[in-house]
């Protein structure tokens, strides 16, 4: 075997390695959404069983500095954090424009995690059912 040869192998068994690891990170994190969606489901189910009313949600702009209007209903969980009435879990830390100011911003749902604030400075890492159990009061 030359080592053209041996370099072509480590290369190939690097780009497996790689590809799995991949796969299985992907999976993890499909896994942890489905969980955490089903957490969101059931945190809008107990909060309107509770009579706790969906209030009407505002997105921040990056600066911090200007509200916009989302037309989406839900609870707070953090000042930039929803969870919609419809069971998404929005981030509301948007790029404003002057436009937006009058016509208000569009919020997709985003990926819902376990663990909210991850990689974040001390003490703004906490489990997302520790997130809606606050909110619920419990």
């Amino acid at each position: 075997m030359t080592d053209s040869d041996v370099a072509a192998d480590w290369a190939a068994q690097r780009r497996r390695a790689i590809d799995m690891h991949a796969a299985n990170l992907a999976h993890r994190a499909s896994a942890e959404a489905t969980e955490a969606a089903a957490m969101l489901a059931e945190f809008v189910a107990t909060a309107t069983a509770r009579g706790i009313e969906p209030v009407l949600l505002t997105a921040t702009s990056y600066d911090g500095r200007r509200r916009f209007r989302t037309g989406l209903r839900g609870w707070y969980l953090r000042p930039n954090l929803a969870v919609g009435a419809d069971g998404g879990f929005y981030v509301l830390s948007v790029r404003g424009s002057l436009g937006a100011l009058f016509t208000g911003v569009t919020v997709q749902p985003s990926r819902p995690r376990l663990v909210i604030g991850e990689g974040g400075r001390d003490g703004e890492r906490i489990s997302l059912r520790a997130l809606l159990d606050l909110r619920l009061g419990e």
